[in-house]
């Protein structure tokens, strides 16, 4: 599923991490540690196996939020969509070996009034919190 390039917000930012594809997909598969390295989730919860259909639950920046992954493939790409009070998502990361690094995309989409509201404030809100996802990836990657 492609992001939604009419939604009010789509961002895509991509950074290289030394570390391998497979260090880097764990870290970003392993749904329930999510809070353990990124600070703005307080809960992260999958509702079954890691495959295309399931659902997870999550706490982030004080939304809840359900996801449902619409895609899987180990260990090249995972995306999922998400519903909050006022806001639906598309979000997609791509992985990519890069020899012994690891070249990582993600590209998100958001609609609904809350992201228009955002707008307001921050007219690249969506952009900052894409690049902190990915440092924060990065750094618990790297530090493995």
């Amino acid at each position: 599923m492609e992001i939604n390039k009419s939604a009010p917000a789509f961002a895509r930012r991509e950074m290289l991490i030394h570390a391998p594809v497979e260090v880097v997909w764990q870290v970003l598969t392993d749904i329930g540690n999510w809070p353990d390295w990124q600070p703005d989730i307080t809960f992260a919860k999958l509702d079954g196996d890691l495959r295309e259909g399931t659902t997870f639950h999550w706490k982030a920046q004080g939304l809840n939020i359900t996801s449902r992954l619409h895609t899987v493939q180990p260990p090249l790409r995972i995306g999922w969509t998400g519903t909050a009070t006022g806001m639906t998502a598309i979000h997609n990361w791509s992985i990519e070996a890069r020899g012994n690094d690891t070249l990582v995309t993600t590209a998100e989409s958001l609609s609904g009034w809350l992201t228009r509201l955002m707008l307001l404030f921050d007219k690249h809100f969506l952009e900052k919190s894409l690049e902190a996802s990915l440092l924060r990836l990065k750094k618990q990657a790297e530090s493995r």
